[in-house]
């Protein structure tokens, strides 16, 4: 059986309230992995009360002086990109209405694979293609106080491309179109802070929701390269439609906690198996004087459908009865990320998943390092060495819906690899053209080269073929594949 976890995307992390609704303008100044989840403070604008008074959270419940202030600098950025309140005018809370709207395109070179594909992506899975990969549009609010020590706000994203084919939620407008190019909602949740239980209170977020799990997510400056590490591709959870909560323990420390509907799925007969999900973990933030932050998380839950297995032209849907509903799947995620100076940051992301359903076993250690040259140039590198025990996890989804039939349980093409052992190191920049940017008034471009090379570790030749319904184990491929990246991205 194949199990189909991809992580998408954090936006950083989808706990990071404040800090994902300036990442287009926030993520030329440091791209490696975010380091672990935390939530954004709430941003304490004047908002008026009832009685047109402002109204700010109380002493006993307040944030540190410097975290407020170093949210309010972050809102600078993005503050009234809607609205334009005039100088000296009291802010209302629509004046932190924020607009973001990303566009990606690229290409991945590989001149020796015989399949038309790049084994191992999803995303860039077209090879010698140039593809429009996603437009990435957002409206929200970061967590504003409304008064009483309570904040509020909210995020709406939805996008188009090539990448929306792996990003469905199965029952929100999954499978709406169906080529190439598709249209998926990726993010609709409601944010809250509460001064609950905790002196620095609660933060609440309802909805839609990217997956906590991993280093890399969906968003185009959510990764430092065009391409994927295994692990964030495969084996976390990337969409679920749920509740998380981060208790801030103390000024570093976060208990995170959520319960949703499943990787990809959300309820009903849209849901993959009748019993709820979890996360459960701590983040531990701006260490050492913000130089080291980290984070150990976890996602439990039975993952397989509990619909019948159902086939067709070959292919076989992944069903297998109710059975489902009590066969367990552990996730575990440790990220750590040290700032070594002010140019340079290593990160260290290890990621875990066992399937008691399908009995696979997937694990893998993933390094980054990230040196900004300059204020305009970042050079990356990525090693990764990831093991697929059964072979059941790395495969290829060969047609525009067999990821979405997937997760909604109808039969499917595909292939995969025999048991593995992957390495894959990737070394690129991030270069963002002043000579074009400082002429641009309206959002900033950025262009990521990179060369990549993925190799078996254990002799086996997944790379540079293609499986058949009769034969979708590939061996008969090469042991590596060298291929040459690149991308541009312009973000408002």
């Amino acid at each position: 059986m194949i199990e189909k976890y991809r992580r998408k995307g954090l936006l950083l992390s989808s706990t990071l309230v404040t800090a994902s609704l300036i990442l287009p303008y926030a993520a030329h100044a440091q791209t490696a992995p975010a380091p672990a989840p935390t939530a954004a403070p709430v941003v304490n604008l004047t908002a008026p009360n009832a009685a047109g008074a402002p109204d700010t959270v109380s002493d006993n419940n307040k944030l540190v002086d410097d975290d407020v202030a170093e949210t309010e600098e972050s809102l600078k950025v993005v503050q009234g990109n809607i609205f334009h309140p005039k100088a000296g005018k009291a802010l209302s809370y629509w004046d932190g209405l924020v607009g973001h709207l990303t566009v990606e395109a690229g290409i991945a070179g590989n001149p020796w694979t015989r399949s038309g594909r790049n084994f191992g992506q999803f995303y860039v899975d077209r090879a010698n293609t140039v593809t429009l990969n996603q437009i990435m549009g957002s409206l929200s609010h970061p967590v504003t106080n409304i008064g009483g020590g309570y904040g509020f706000g909210f995020n709406f994203e939805m996008m188009y491309g090539s990448d929306a084919r792996f990003d469905p939620t199965i029952g929100m407008g999954s499978g709406a179109i169906t080529g190439l190019y598709q249209w998926v909602p990726t993010q609709a949740h409601l944010d809250f802070h509460v001064p609950w239980l905790l002196t620095r209170g609660i933060d609440i977020q309802a909805g839609q929701l990217y997956g906590l799990l991993g280093a890399e997510g969906t968003p185009a400056l959510a990764r430092p390269f065009y391409t994927f590490n295994y692990a964030s591709d495969y084996i976390v959870p990337f969409e679920v439609l749920g509740v998380y909560t981060t208790l801030h323990l103390n000024k570093y420390v976060d208990w995170v906690l959520g319960i949703d509907a499943g990787n990809s799925t959300s309820f009903g007969r849209a849901g993959n198996n009748s019993r709820p999900k979890g996360t459960f973990g701590f983040a531990f933030n701006n260490l050492l004087d913000g130089k080291l932050s980290f984070h150990l998380l976890g996602h439990f839950g039975p993952q397989g459908n509990n619909g019948p297995s159902l086939s067709a032209n070959g292919w076989s849907s992944i069903g297998v009865g109710k059975i489902a509903n009590r066969k367990m799947q552990y996730n575990g995620d440790f990220l750590i990320s040290y700032k070594l100076n002010d140019k340079m940051t290593v990160t260290v992301d290890a990621t875990y998943l066992h399937d008691d359903l399908s009995r696979d076993d997937a694990y893998g250690v993933t390094t980054y390092y990230a040196y900004n040259i300059n204020p305009n140039l970042t050079f990356n590198a990525r090693g990764e060495i990831f093991r697929d025990n059964t072979g059941g996890i790395i495969a290829e989804y060969s047609s525009f819906t067999s990821f979405t039939k997937s997760a909604a349980n109808e039969p499917y093409p595909y292939y995969v690899g025999p048991p593995t052992t992957y390495g894959a190191l990737t070394v690129g920049v991030t270069y963002r053209p002043d000579f074009i940017n400082r002429h641009v008034h309206f959002g900033q471009f950025t262009i990521r080269p990179e060369i990549r090379l993925d190799k078996s570790l254990n002799g086996t030749r997944p790379f540079n073929q293609e499986g058949t319904p009769a034969n979708p184990v590939v061996n008969n491929g090469t042991n590596n594949m060298l291929w040459f990246n690149a991308d541009a991205i312009w973000a408002f």
